[in-house]
């Protein structure tokens, strides 16, 4: 029998857990949740934790709202399921494409659907390669992302992410895909160099990355306009439009990764509004439906669908698309979901609580451990460094990161090391100020409770 208890001895026996040390896990067993409301979420003990990452950056409206699973149960009992093959369609489907084409950051002829971030990003991938086949391109394939950039795990999707854990040992990233510097300007800057003057010098990188490869081998650039799992990188204020203007330069279509950002997280509706970009697609998914359903979407722009109606013809289908696009259940959801950020104007009440959130991020700069405090609207990252003047990392071994974080998860609140030892915030975006308040006194204690435990094991000089 295992030592762990009941369920928690279940767990390690009988699943495969996403994005975890399977070797510590055995051990430690899971964190078993049972229930959750608003910013809340209960384990099996009754302990309450503020959910301090949303989930995985997801939970928009928090959890429990009885709207949501009331037009959730409305539309299982209605239409518990159909697809979209072969020219069927239903009306939460088409309600949802709407509202999509009237929100979206970009020019948008049609919406397609997905299940995820991960499905959405590879299918840009393919969409990008059929375009560019249909319009006598066979050569402008290649997709630039970023090191660090987090754009899913799928075979594509998961080349396309900059983070090496995600590639070793699952022979990736695939051919064709190619990264470009990170546009993090505390870790990667010369010194002395302002942040405008790294925008500049990465957007000239990017532009002799591309004249290198040549231009017409290269199809796309994708990227989140905030890093989420790759450190809660926030680019200089002139990153992205000096980005785009290599972009149209070369006439490479530009993917804007709204995932994380999409939604109102960084106190507009999307994060390309936020930092000035201007893309040619969008991916989006988890605050699509609050994470209330697997759902996830790409918007298609006109230039792109035509050259798709001609190929369809050419080959009699337009043979990409998955069971689950666009299903009834999810689409009425996410319909519900966005008619209530737009009824409590979520974004406006981001904006509200934003100063406050931040106020307190960028407070935590005084604390021995924090090297550097980033973030925008309500998402934040603290990166934990060992000695703030050369800004140099701890030892990977040590653990800092995971140390902050299960202390934490004592004093009752989740968030999670990203990229090493930041520590990412990323709360549902109903939270309230004395909330906020709360979440940053817990996130305090634990960085004194980690800085006291390093000074025990002899980690700090």
């Amino acid at each position: 029998m295992h030592p762990l208890s009941n369920y928690a001895a279940r767990d390690v026996e009988a699943l495969l857990h996403p994005t975890t040390n399977l070797f510590t896990h055995r051990a430690t067993g899971p964190l078993m949740l049972e229930k959750a409301e608003g910013i809340y979420i209960y384990d099996t003990q009754g302990k309450r934790y503020i959910e301090g990452l949303a989930g995985l950056w997801c939970t928009g409206l928090g959890y429990g709202n009885q709207e949501i699973v009331e037009v959730a149960r409305q539309q299982m009992s209605k239409l518990s399921f159909t697809h979209l093959f072969g020219g069927r369609s239903h009306e939460p489907a088409v309600e949802l494409a709407e509202k999509i084409k009237q929100l979206a950051p970009c020019p948008t002829s049609k919406v397609f659907f997905t299940s995820s971030g991960s499905e959405t990003n590879d299918s840009q991938i393919k969409l990008a390669w059929y375009y560019n086949n249909a319009m006598g391109r066979p050569k402008k394939k290649k997709i630039i992302s970023r090191m660090r950039g987090y754009h899913g795990v799928t075979i594509a999707s998961a080349s396309l992410t900059g983070l090496p854990v995600f590639h070793a040992d699952f022979d990736l990233p695939i051919a064709g895909i190619l990264h470009t510097d990170c546009p993090h300007h505390y870790r990667y800057a010369e010194v002395g160099e302002s942040e405008a003057d790294y925008a500049t010098r990465l957007a000239a990188s990017l532009e002799a990355m591309i004249e290198r490869e040549g231009p017409e081998t290269i199809a796309a650039f994708i990227a989140e306009p905030i890093m989420g799992a790759g450190g809660v990188v926030v680019p200089p204020d002139t990153y992205f439009p000096k980005i785009q203007a290599i972009l149209k330069k070369h006439d490479i279509a530009f993917i804007a990764d709204e995932v994380i950002c999409g939604f109102g997280r960084t106190g507009n509706w999307w994060g390309s509004q936020t930092f000035g970009a201007e893309p040619t697609t969008v991916s989006m998914a988890k605050g699509i439906t609050s994470a209330y359903f697997p759902l996830g979407a790409l918007t298609v722009p006109e230039n792109v669908y035509e050259a798709m109606v001609q190929e369809s013809k050419k080959l009699g289908v337009f043979a990409h698309g998955f069971t689950y696009s666009g299903h009834p259940v999810g689409c009425a959801i996410a319909n519900a979901t966005i008619g209530i950020y737009e009824r409590i104007d979520i974004v406006g009440h981001v904006r509200k609580v934003a100063p406050t959130f931040q106020k307190r991020l960028k407070g935590l700069l005084e604390h021995p451990l924090v090297g550097e405090a980033r973030g925008a609207g309500l998402i934040g990252g603290l990166e934990l460094v060992s000695d703030k003047k050369t800004k140099q990392s701890f030892d990977g071994k040590i653990g800092l990161g995971a140390k902050v974080v299960a202390l934490a998860q004592a004093e009752g609140l989740i968030c999670r090391a990203v990229a090493g030892d930041t520590i990412g915030l990323c709360p549902p975006l109903i939270i309230k100020d004395d909330e906020i308040g709360a979440m940053f006194d817990m996130v305090e204690r634990a960085l004194n409770g980690a800085h006291a435990w390093l000074r025990k094991e002899g980690h700090l000089g």
